[in-house]
């Protein structure tokens, strides 16, 4: 009986790209040393891949409500500068420059409720924010000339209601801020 031997299409080695002629179908190397740099080279995104993952678990596993609010904040703020760019000062009325802050008309730490309310937040000056602790008389007028007074009414009422946010809500709040950042950040 007569064995037919195909012969095999050449390929180009993984490692050194060398054009060579297989001697197995399912092989990728053409010396015995690239194939030792390959399953090296396998081995190592394995074990990158794994890394991460461990590391995602074991983060999402520690974390607070209190270090995720300090993530959705941070996409929250950095929505309201985008938002606001090119704006005057909500206090002062006068062109912002330098560093711009988010500034919120009711406090996060005390007004739960209208933490991340968009009417609540607006772009501030420093001077304004952080050393004229919001200038919040003038802040009003400002609010009123931006949002009208219905609105500035309304986020009157709720601003004082308790509110608890839990971790999957806060996620869910970080995660619609960051893809409204990345929109903005595109237009």
């Amino acid at each position: 009986m007569k064995t037919i031997v195909k012969q095999l299409k050449d390929k180009k080695c993984k490692v050194c790209s060398v054009l060579f002629t297989p001697l197995r179908p399912l092989q990728s190397c053409c010396t015995w040393e690239c194939s030792m740099l390959y399953a090296k080279e396998l081995n190592e995104k394995k074990e990158k891949k794994e890394w991460k993952q461990r590391k995602a678990k074991l983060k999402s596993e520690l974390l607070t409500l209190q270090d995720y609010i300090k993530v959705a904040q941070s996409h929250f703020n950095a929505y309201i500068n985008l938002r606001d760019k090119g704006k005057d000062c909500i206090s002062c009325f006068k062109p912002i420059k330098g560093r711009v802050n988010a500034s919120h008309y009711y406090n996060s730490n005390n007004h739960w409720n209208v933490r991340f309310n968009e009417d609540n937040v607006h772009s501030s000056c420093i001077t304004c924010n952080q050393y004229l602790s919001g200038n919040l008389i003038e802040y009003r007028k400002g609010l009123i000339n931006r949002i009208g007074f219905e609105r500035l009414e309304h986020l009157e009422s709720i601003a004082n209601v308790t509110r608890k946010f839990t971790i999957d809500e806060v996620k869910e709040i970080a995660e619609i801020y960051k893809q409204k950042v990345k929109t903005l950040k595109n237009t």
